[in-house]
């Protein structure tokens, strides 16, 4: 991952005088931009040779003039400049007008005692314009996006940072719990550590500790249900009632749960692998390897039965038919007692 290099390069005082930071996860320009500030000046230095500009507001030529005068008392200063529109394709922001040639000039010939930091929070930039050339070719480049195994790659980085392991499992379920939301997992993974009596994080530990989604407690209810475990199943029913999670948009959700994991036996029993069963049905490999797991608990004629009857519950529900919370409490009972 290229923030790790630049992270790793920064923590050895390898600084570059011009670095750009760009996409939509902020998290990750807030952290980069804050390993730099950290990294090159103490927090007296600070007061002194720390800048902070926003194009919004400020001619860039004013921020290039700070970028061009000697730090005091110290050996570097950093000048952050935010909101560089005219690095998009975006109108109607021309609140300022800025001299952009003073500025190309200045990532040409950058002075080597400003480490100088711009923060474009934009998912794309006009590469067709030359001062957006120019930063490219010159500038340290981080673009502030994450795929899939970015974020568990960072998962892992954060976890092994802190003194701690964590099972290849917990990985899968906290990302799913999650998702790529760099801003929310660290929380979660600050929580973990502070509550942590142990050095390895596992599912468990997730599970107790990781707020879920509707549908990610519904998740849970059937794979407690899948594999016949009625008392927890009632009691992540009931916690939901307690929510005030509608009984129909539970319905909905357990249905949708169990539909998957019959179409997966379906196509595993077809002679699909789990990589293809995940392509076909546009899911996660994890959630598929999962629903493997689940669908060799019931047999397909039982998991159809199963469909029927949740329609045949929701249709209930929705014309009024007996009580909404006790339906599928009855569904529960019936296919697990």
């Amino acid at each position: 991952m290229v923030f790790l290099k630049i992270w790793k390069d920064i923590k050895k005082g390898k600084f570059s005088p011009l670095y750009l930071l760009y996409g939509n996860e902020d998290f990750l320009i807030n952290e980069t931009k804050k390993y730099i500030i950290d990294a090159a000046l103490t927090e007296e230095e600070r007061e002194f040779n720390l800048s902070i500009y926003d194009l919004e507001e400020t001619t860039v030529e004013s921020a290039v003039e700070d970028c061009q005068t000697i730090p005091f008392l110290g050996e570097r200063k950093v000048v952050i400049m935010h909101n560089p529109y005219f690095l998009t394709a975006e109108k109607g922001k021309e609140k300022v007008d800025h001299n952009v040639k003073v500025f190309e000039e200045y990532i040409m010939n950058p002075v080597p005692s400003t480490i100088l930091i711009l923060i474009a929070p934009y998912k794309k930039l006009d590469e067709r314009k030359k001062i957006t050339k120019y930063l490219l070719k010159n500038a340290v480049v981080l673009e502030a996006k994450f795929s899939e195994k970015d974020t568990k790659d960072w998962i892992r980085q954060r976890i092994t940072e802190n003194g701690f392991e964590i099972t290849p499992n917990a990985v899968e379920l906290l990302y799913q719990f999650t998702g790529q939301n760099l801003t929310i997992l660290n929380h979660e993974l600050e929580k973990i550590f502070l509550y942590s009596d142990g050095k390895i994080i596992d599912e468990e530990m997730i599970q107790l500790l990781v707020p879920k989604s509707l549908e990610n407690n519904i998740f849970v209810l059937v794979d407690k249900f899948v594999h016949q475990q009625l008392d927890q199943t009632l009691e992540i029913y009931h916690d939901l009632l307690k929510q005030n999670e509608e009984p129909i948009k539970i319905l909905a959700v357990i249905a949708s749960q169990i539909r998957f994991i019959a179409q997966v036996k379906s196509l595993i029993k077809q002679g699909y692998g789990e990589q293809k069963v995940a392509r076909i049905l546009r899911s996660h490999p994890y959630r598929v390897k999962l629903a493997i797991s689940q669908a060799n608990r019931f047999d397909e004629e039982k998991f159809l039965a199963m469909i029927d009857e949740l329609a045949d519950i929701d249709y209930q529900m929705k014309t009024g038919f007996g009580n909404k919370e006790s339906l599928l409490e009855i569904f529960f009972f019936k296919y697990l007692t």
